[in-house]
């Protein structure tokens, strides 16, 4: 039956949430005759048409509380969204024979989704985790709307009231005034501001900084001692060494060796012995 109810599509608040909600507000409410009726049908026979008219007539109810959650900056669409499923979970288990009506066991399972909907949204990263700091969060937000930073008094008292340590209650109020920011340099063309970005502030712990620095005194050393060893060459092997190796557009034998008027292979012993003369002025 819970599949059954998730394809319903009435139970999406659609692109006008105004008419949605206005469509809510036409639906006739149960009277306790009507609900326990339809209830004992679905508890007992699996009647899906009595799920969809309990929780049609119970549409308006998920608005109402679904607004009352407006202050966290969510889309309410998406609020009621996620009340709609809650109130459908709250039917699929409700018990006509408990004698309490349908919207005293709901409003727990509708606030419930929505609760799960800001924590997983209002932030990137997860602001709460335990159930202490859950209900620090909701109980911290409402008071935040008459309070600034809490006093020491303040945070005690609510610390007594909720059942939980005062540092909880000061690390909350941390998490709740503390800001997102971007990992990623931000895509404008401020050099300066993209330089805070979090993103350059992590270890790479690929690369040691002792490890580095040898690596380029090696690599200048070796630079410095190839440039002194080829200075010390014939002209002639200079200009094979530094167009056979070091140019950009390197020479092949053939070129070379018509260039000089010898052979190939002349140019291939030269330039042999180029480099090994080279390499034993390099290791002296």
């Amino acid at each position: 039956m819970s599949k059954a109810l998730q394809t319903m599509e009435w139970m999406a608040p659609g692109g006008n949430l105004n008419a949605y909600i206005q469509g809510t507000a036409t639906v006739p409410m149960l009277t306790i005759d009507e609900e326990r009726a339809l209830g004992e049908s679905l508890y007992y026979d699996e009647d899906l048409d009595a799920a969809r008219r309990m929780v049609m007539a119970h549409l308006r109810f998920v608005v109402h509380i679904a607004r009352s959650y407006n202050g966290y900056g969510l889309p309410l669409a998406d609020l009621i969204q996620e009340g709609n499923v809650g109130l459908m979970k709250a039917v699929r288990r409700f018990n006509p024979e408990k004698g309490v009506r349908l919207v005293s066991f709901a409003v727990h399972w509708i606030k419930a989704e929505i609760h799960e909907f800001i924590l997983r949204n209002w932030r990137i990263v997860k602001i709460a985790t335990t159930k202490a700091q859950r209900k620090l969060f909701f109980n911290l937000r409402s008071a935040k709307k008459q309070l600034q930073w809490l006093t020491a008094d303040e945070a005690e008292a609510v610390a007594e009231d909720l059942g939980v340590q005062v540092k909880d209650v000061m690390e909350m109020e941390m998490r709740l005034t503390a800001r997102d920011s971007a990992f990623d340099a931000p895509t404008d063309d401020d050099d300066d501001n993209n330089s805070y970005a979090p993103v350059y502030f992590l270890e790479d712990k690929s690369a040691d900084p002792a490890e580095l620095a040898e690596n380029d005194d090696w690599e200048g050393d070796n630079n410095a001692r190839l440039a002194d060893a080829v200075k010390n060459l014939d002209d002639r092997s200079r200009d094979i060494i530094f167009r056979r190796w070091l140019s950009d557009k390197k020479a092949t034998l053939h070129e070379l060796a018509a260039e000089y008027g010898v052979s190939a292979e002349r140019i291939r012993q030269l330039e042999k012995n180029a480099m090994k003369k080279v390499r034993g002025l390099m290791e002296a």
